[in-house]
This record gives structure tokens, sequence and C-alpha cells, in this order.
């Protein structure tokens, strides 16, 4: 016979499903752990934990479907930006909340993995790499 997930099972009754807040320090946990030239480079990046994208954000990309974006870059990719561009506004990083839950729920993969996931994603646009770029990355072999 298998040992319970929890020693008490009345303990499930307290647990509730992260906030915004608890995965806003994940993600800022992840963020600390990336090697520093890396954060070095996302000096002026902002990340932001929000349960769903906008409906507009939803419309600009074709998504019907709230959960299907777990994670969203908004901004100019480092090799694009201009030092004699206007004052320019910091990259953003969007962390959708819901989604990511959702996804956690049906797959095998650890929260933690799956926020640095989608967060080392969404930096690798930040770094000016496209999806196709990102995919190719992910398929090579550590």
């Amino acid at each position: 016979m298998s040992e319970p997930l929890v020693p008490d099972p009345h303990a499930w009754r307290t647990l509730r499903a992260p906030s915004l807040a608890d995965l806003d320090v994940l993600a800022a946990e992840v963020f600390r752990t990336l090697p520093e030239r890396f954060r070095t480079l996302c000096d002026n990046l902002v990340i932001r934990v929000e349960d769903f994208p906008e409906d507009e954000v939803l419309r600009e990309m074709g998504l019907e479907d709230e959960f299907d974006l777990l994670g969203l870059f908004q901004g100019v990719g480092l090799p694009f930006r201009s030092e004699s561009a206007p004052t320019q506004m910091p990259n953003l990083i969007w962390l959708y909340r819901r989604p990511i839950l959702d996804y956690w729920a049906e797959h095998e993969e650890t929260l933690g993995a799956i926020v640095a996931h989608v967060l080392v994603h969404e930096i690798g646009h930040h770094f000016g790499l496209s999806d196709a770029d990102i995919e190719a990355i992910e398929r090579t072999p550590d």
C-alpha cells in the first residue's frame, strides 16, 4: 500500500491554489537563480503576474481561449532597441496564473519547473529570439 500524500488527510482542507502573490514570489526566485550575465541583460525588464491575459491580447494573438497563453513578452527585444529612440517603456513579461495552474494540473511537472520554463521562454523574446529560435534551442541536448 502506498503512503498518503499528506500524513493527515484533513490537512488538505486548508490548502489553496497559489495566489498571484505566491506566483510573483516564485517567479522572482526563478529569476534570481538565472545566471548573472542573463540577469544583467534584464536590468529594465519588469515581470508581472496576472490571472489571465487581457481580451485585447487574446484578440491580437488570435486566441479564443484565455487558458491558451501561459506568458507573454511585450516590448522591444534588446537587439532591436535604439539608443536614439525617444524614451522607451521597459520591456514586460506577463505570467498568467490561471493558465499556468491549469497546465500544472494536467502535467507531471512541478509548478516551479513550469514557471521557470515560461519565464525563460519570455526572457528569450526579450533577448530578441523568435518562438522558432527558442524551440530550436529547447530541442538541443543539454
